[in-house]
């Protein structure tokens, strides 16, 4: 226990050192993004990977409409909140997976590595009561007369810290005049260990001149720096598949049993005015765990007004 909360000062000092070493330069707010996703604007269902809330805030010199070769001088600070539920918070299933509540907090990195759009950053990761999320969960329930939520999180994932390193390169080609495909490969190594690959594609202005991240959740990417005002419709598509090599929230020995390949598959329309814009997204998840009888489906939503 002592060598683990070691390990974790050691992590928030070196993410501390890092930031203050960058904001030693000249620096200036670059833009906010965020990202809405939840089963409610889905399939409808209060299930799984049922729900999260993404914050980024973009820091740096400056922004022309690319990435810099120098590592750290863009930096985005990134918090979030994630919930995820069995089947039935109020009668779980014996082989469901456990209900867990994580809260997010990380530095990450973006530049040009050899002409390859390249993040690489550090979380750290809160799990159980700690956080406060089954805490308000119930008191939702509790307002809105939806069944008691207790049983599922008398056996959630239990309060723990963990460190998490994450990366992603991709690079983005022109299709003509019809749109632009980004593939990119990630990893990540923490409170899930898995590779990814996989691609993007986008149909119209959205991103352009921009600085687009990735949700953790359902892969989603959202302006967190906005480039070129374009405005109309666009159209974006994506999918990506992943081998996981273990996972905090699905422990081994556990009923529910990870399933070593996770799939993804999203799609969503961007509408961008004047002064205002919308994103609504649609994601597939694929089976998590081997006891889980299908996937799901997840809406994401970006509202952003310029005043």
């Amino acid at each position: 226990m002592v060598g683990k909360g070691v390990r974790v000062a050691l992590a928030v000092s070196g993410l501390i050192a890092l930031a203050t070493a960058a904001e030693a330069q000249e620096r200036v707010t670059l833009g906010w993004g965020r990202m809405f996703s939840n089963d409610a604007i889905g399939d409808g269902h209060d299930r799984w990977r049922t729900g999260s809330y993404t914050v980024s805030y973009m820091r740096g010199p400056s922004w022309d409409g690319d990435l810099p070769t120098q590592v750290g001088e863009i930096l985005e600070f990134r918090a979030s909140g994630q919930t995820i539920a069995p089947a039935n918070l109020a009668d779980p299933a014996p082989d469901d997976r456990r209900y867990a509540g994580i809260l997010t907090f990380g530095l990450h990195t973006h530049f040009d590595w050899l002409g390859l759009e390249t993040s690489v950053g550090a979380d750290l990761d809160f799990t159980g009561p700690q956080t406060g999320l089954s805490s308000f969960q119930e008191r939702v329930h509790d307002w809105t007369d939806l069944p008691d939520p207790e049983p599922a999180f008398e056996n959630q994932i239990p309060n723990h810290i963990y460190l998490t390193a994450i990366g992603e390169m991709g690079k983005e080609f022109q299709m003509g005049d019809a749109g632009r495909v980004r593939p990119f490969v990630e990893a990540q190594a923490g409170i899930e260990t898995f590779v990814r690959a996989g691609a993007d594609l986008t149909f119209g202005g959205f991103g352009e001149g921009s600085l687009l991240v990735r949700e953790y959740m359902t892969g989603q990417r959202y302006r967190a720096i906005k480039g070129d005002l374009i405005t109309g419709t666009s159209f974006t598509l994506g999918g990506d598949i992943a081998h996981v090599f273990d996972s905090a929230l699905l422990p081994e020995g556990g009923a529910a049993e990870l399933s070593s390949t996770r799939a993804r598959a999203r799609a969503g329309i961007q509408w961008q005015g004047e002064r205002a814009s919308v994103f609504y997204g649609i994601s597939y998840l694929g089976e998590e765990f081997v006891q889980q009888p299908e996937g799901q489906v997840v809406g994401s939503l970006n509202i952003n007004f310029r005043f």
